[in-house]
């Protein structure tokens, strides 16, 4: 009797949520695959990438590039999220996002919140983003396809990647919330990065908050710091953000002491 063939994909589970999260918030850049509208066979380009502040992504693109032509011709696209690092590049994690894009029409709150979160995450963008052929896409993610590296294969829908809860009140409090822990609070953020991601001391920033998490940046590196549990409300946000200060100080204090106690020793 013949085997049944093995299923190569993993049944949906928080590792692969949590990981599908982390490409999606934490990338840079992404190559776009579109229909070119003219000869009708695909085509792929790199574009930089933000995310809405449920999770979509947002490119900004010029009207006189070929990709952005065929997503104006046909919305239909997808993503590919991932860097490769040191050794085999297919032993890293990338996730393909199926999508389609929608454009946004200037002098709109959309248009503003895209501009603003793009430019806290891509802050160079600022010496193109007002010119007139240039526009932002949200790109509606319909379904992923997460390979998390050899053997780890995941089929995920949108509602496993995209935060929940009041998305609007999030966005509409952001920005002063990021902005009043950049100045206010910057060692609580490079806090962050030292314990929660094990990441270099610095000049850490935050560029975004959601129900799900913040999003930190120092120079071209961006970073996601998960909360414990996602929030219900903006106002929840302060709360957990002091609690998470405090256990970073106190394990980050408490590593600099048994250290310092090894020193001594050696």
């Amino acid at each position: 009797m013949d085997e049944k063939p093995k299923d190569v994909i993993r049944a949906t589970d928080a590792e692969g949520i949590r990981l599908a999260k982390t490409l999606l918030r934490a990338s840079r850049y992404g190559a776009l695959a579109a229909i070119d509208a003219k000869s009708g066979s695909p085509i792929a380009s790199r574009v930089g990438v933000a995310t809405d502040t449920d999770g979509c992504p947002l490119i900004l693109v010029s009207g006189l590039a070929a990709h952005t032509a065929a997503i104006v011709a046909d919305p239909r696209c997808s993503l590919l999220l991932g860097e490769p690092g040191k050794g085999d590049p297919l032993a890293h994690p990338r996730i393909t996002l199926a999508c389609k894009a929608v454009r946004y029409a200037r002098d709109t709150d959309d248009w503003a919140r895209a501009e603003r979160r793009y430019l806290n995450r891509n802050p160079k963008a600022k010496l193109y983003v007002g010119l007139g052929d240039f526009g932002f896409f949200r790109l509606e993610i319909e379904k992923a396809s997460l390979n998390g590296g050899f053997g780890k294969a995941y089929a995920l829908a949108r509602e496993d990647i995209l935060s929940a809860g009041p998305i609007d009140e999030f966005s509409r409090s952001e920005q002063s919330a990021v902005d009043h822990m950049n100045e206010d609070h910057f060692d609580a953020i490079a806090n962050y990065a030292l314990h929660y991601a094990s990441e270099e001391n610095g000049d850490w920033r935050m560029t975004g908050y959601d129900p799900d998490g913040i999003d930190l940046s120092l120079g071209d590196k961006v970073l996601r710091i998960f909360f414990p549990e996602s929030l219900s409300a903006p106002r929840e946000a302060h709360m957990k953000l002091v609690e998470m200060a405090k256990e970073a100080r106190v394990a980050l204090g408490d590593k600099a002491a048994k250290a310092k106690e090894a020193h001594s020793h050696s």
